[in-house]
């Protein structure tokens, strides 16, 4: 008799189904282990913020990268777990995926037989299974035992569709980990970038002070000075004296050959102005000019600012043009260890040529003026006003003709 292969298929398949609903994933890296990692992450954010309260001593500042340094090796470390973690749920899922696939293909073709039998099976007459029978018990045996099997295909097909179900939930299941997987390896680049970059940023401080306190102190106070005084200036709060008119070319200054006050070295910080609202110089000045760009982590780096003049002015200075600084949102704003802890704009272009004549960029009114910074120093500047609305130039670090 077929009953009783039937009836053991059925419980096969539904054995399997409780089975695929609820097998558990691999746990070689252990949900404990990935707590305490996270703990550990927390703990160090805490104190890197606790530190970065403290004060702006280079010892602190170097306590502060250390510690980020440490923080960012742990998510690395707790990242490279999760994808571990991810990678062998993957792998039992892709199995488990697999023979439920063959499982699938075998039960269906056992449903297939099922329907075909139960198809002759209802095509025949009662009365001749009355006449063939070994009596009536024998004829009532026949007719509940067809009951039963036909009882037992529908159940055959409803477990078969709820395997299918969870055969597809499984996959489901599947994309999402695989997708899971492919975000963690992405922010393990990132977080591999920021650990090489942490680490270049306390390389370039220690070189910046020399491990020296005071010298650290120093450049800050000068940092914080010069973005005080630029502020100040562009605000309208320099002290001014009117000179007169000057024609578009014309010199008004020249530049201070190397280190002056609140400035590192020989360059012009070359600022447009409308209304008191500085404007993006490249805006104004044209394009097609010999320079070169020095403004990332070295000259000609691909991480230097942005060098793209759309503009119709001449230059204040003469090509070659050297582009230390550019504008707004800067790698000097965002890398250098001094710079970005007094500012995170930068309203100009620091610039330098291969001459030290500044001349101006268009007609207007010349003023010569200065800034007296919070280290005693006075900051020389002269302006330009255009007889076009509120628009100023204004021209640093220069020494009056």
């Amino acid at each position: 008799m077929r009953f009783p292969k039937l009836f053991f298929t059925i419980i096969v398949l539904t054995v399997l189904t409780v089975f695929t609903s609820h097998f558990a994933f691999g746990q070689s890296v252990s949900d404990s282990e990935l707590k305490a990692k996270e703990d550990e992450i927390k703990q160090l954010e805490a104190k890197v913020a606790e530190l970065q309260n403290q004060g702006k001593s280079l010892s602190l500042q170097i306590s502060v990268m250390n510690n980020q340094i440490k923080l960012t090796e742990l998510r690395i470390e707790s990242t490279k777990q999760l994808i571990a973690k991810l990678g062998e749920d993957v792998g039992i899922l892709s199995g488990k995926i697999d023979s439920l696939e063959g499982r699938l293909k075998e039960v269906s073709a056992i449903l297939l037989n099922r329907i075909v039998v139960s198809y002759k099976v209802g095509n025949v007459d009662p009365m001749q299974m009355l006449f063939t029978s070994n009596g009536f018990s024998d004829f009532v045996s026949q007719a509940k035992y067809i009951e039963v099997a036909q009882d037992n295909d529908r159940k055959l097909l409803f477990e078969l569709e709820q395997t299918k179900i969870n055969y597809n939930n499984q996959k489901d299941i599947l994309k999402t980990k695989q997708a899971q997987q492919e975000q963690l390896q992405a922010q393990m680049v990132k977080l591999s970038a920021d650990l090489a970059q942490q680490k270049q940023d306390k390389e370039r401080l220690l070189a910046v002070t020399k491990n020296d306190e005071k010298r650290y102190s120093d450049l800050l106070a000068k940092a914080r000075s010069e973005f005080e005084a630029i502020q100040g200036i562009i605000a309208g709060r320099g002290k001014e004296t009117e000179v007169g008119s000057v024609s578009e070319g014309q010199k008004i200054a020249s530049i201070i050959s190397g280190a002056s006050c609140n400035s590192g070295g020989t360059h012009l910080h070359f600022i447009v102005s409308n209304n008191g609202i500085a404007q993006n110089p490249f805006g104004y000045l044209k394009s097609g000019i010999d320079f070169e760009n020095c403004s990332g982590s070295s000259c000609g780096s691909s991480d230097g600012d942005s060098f793209a003049p759309t503009g119709s002015w001449n230059w204040p200075i003469e090509p070659k043009i050297r582009m230390n600084q550019g504008y707004g949102s800067t790698w000097a704003t965002r890398n250098d260890p001094i710079i970005r802890q007094i500012y995170s704009f930068h309203n100009g272009i620091d610039i330098a040529g291969s001459s030290l004549d500044v001349k101006a960029v268009k007609a207007g009114t010349l003023f010569r003026g200065s800034y007296a910074g919070s280290n005693g120093c006075n900051l020389r500047y002269v302006r330009v006003h255009h007889s076009d609305g509120g628009l100023d130039t204004f021209y640093l670090h220069i020494n009056y003709l």
